[in-house]
């Protein structure tokens, strides 16, 4: 970055501002990726900056623009903002990716690197229609809402929602072999809808189920995060064993409903842990009961599905499978997913909305484990 000014202190001011402008889809800031190519600030007060772009066709670059005058505007003395886009040089991009992936740019898959302390949720369901892909959605936003890192793969190959419950309807980014995924409510989000066109079908056999969940979680970077949430399809069929093979710390999120029937069904999707040595890390009631107007409970489903499942799981998986918690119908919380705003982005005061954000406080409270994590501790 080139700088030349005879106010040093009004360019420390633009400098500093300048660490505050966010990429929005690699969520750090502009000066720590190399895409500040010179910033100029004249006696009057004139800022002049020019900003490298990954890729020329850069959805997000109004973005960048807006954000870069907007910090820059809020410092003392500076009359007027002028931004350039330029867009980076192959050797400035290799650099960007070695930058993001560590020495040589190596491809992989980072959460099963010893030192990632990312935790991976596997939601599973029995079934269709119990409301996986809501929850999933509401968790990863209200622990992003916390302050959390979170990111999103929709293995739901055939049946994927997500970009429409987060209301994404932009594409993904891609800077040579790496893909950069959108980011909606502070959530990184990839799925096989943002490389179909419209409402096109996925006829994919295992194979090449395989290998798509393969791509997205080696070549889309998501960076460091605190918890990643994997949308799986009803059942135990490719995908989850894919999950297994591919990252096999993953733990197993179970949703029911309340009903016996379906409570039975569900039953599968977590046992499969007992043969991929996976952890069940809890069970969760969707649809759990309807809030009366005189605060009376009518549960159209049944009632005590989800305990029993808990139950169950826990003696077959030879372990403590907790029923995290239990989410009361809501009208407003499938008007969010019409909408593209989640209950609990758009409606947190709504009880369906403090349960999902309770869970999601119960999943985030579990730290980040250091097994197996070398610490550089050498003896004097």
């Amino acid at each position: 970055m080139n700088e030349r000014t005879a106010n040093s202190g009004l360019a420390d001011a633009v400098t500093a501002a300048l660490s505050t402008v966010i990429d929005p889809e690699l969520r750090r800031p502009i000066t720590e990726l190399g895409m500040v190519d010179s910033v100029t600030v004249s006696d009057d007060g004139r800022v002049s900056l020019t900003v490298l772009l990954t890729i020329a066709g850069c959805p997000l670059r109004d973005t960048i623009t807006a954000d870069s005058e907007k910090a820059l505007g809020a410092v003392p003395g500076v009359t007027a903002v002028d931004v350039d886009l330029k867009v980076m040089d192959q050797a400035q991009r290799d650099a960007l990716k070695e930058k993001l992936r560590g020495a040589g740019g190596q491809r992989g898959i980072p959460f099963n690197q010893p030192e990632s302390l990312t935790k991976v949720f596997a939601v599973a369901s029995g079934k269709g229609g119990v409301g996986k892909s809501s929850v999933t959605v509401n968790l990863a936003c209200a622990m992003a809402a916390q302050g959390l890192r979170v990111g999103i793969v929709d293995a739901d190959v055939y049946g994927f929602s997500v970009p429409a419950l987060m209301g994404i309807t932009q594409s993904p980014t891609r800077v040579d072999d790496m893909i950069l995924p959108p980011v909606a409510y502070g959530v990184k989000v990839i799925s096989i809808g943002m490389f179909v066109t419209g409402n096109q079908p996925v006829a994919w056999r295992g194979p090449m189920l395989h290998r798509a969940l393969e791509q997205f979680l080696t070549d889309v970077y998501f960076g460091d995060l605190d918890a990643l949430f994997l949308d799986l399809p009803p059942g135990t069929g490719d995908i989850a064993i894919s999950v297994a093979q591919l990252l096999p710390k993953a733990e197993i999120l179970v949703v029911t409903t309340p009903q016996a029937a379906a409570a039975d069904v569900a039953e599968r999707a977590g046992a499969i842990a007992t043969q991929t040595g996976q952890k069940v890390a809890g069970v969760i009631e969707n649809m759990s009961y309807l809030e009366m107007p005189d605060g009376g409970r009518m549960e159209l489903f049944g009632s005590g599905g989800g305990a029993v499942l808990a139950e169950r799981l826990t003696a077959t998986v030879g372990a403590e499978v907790p029923l995290l918690g239990q989410i009361p119908l809501d009208i407003q919380l499938r008007e969010g997913g019409d909408t593209g705003v989640p209950i609990v982005i758009g409606q947190p005061g709504t009880p369906a909305a403090a349960a999902l954000s309770g869970i999601a406080g119960r999943l985030a409270a579990v730290p980040r484990g250091l097994a197996g994590m070398k610490l550089g501790l050498q003896p004097r």
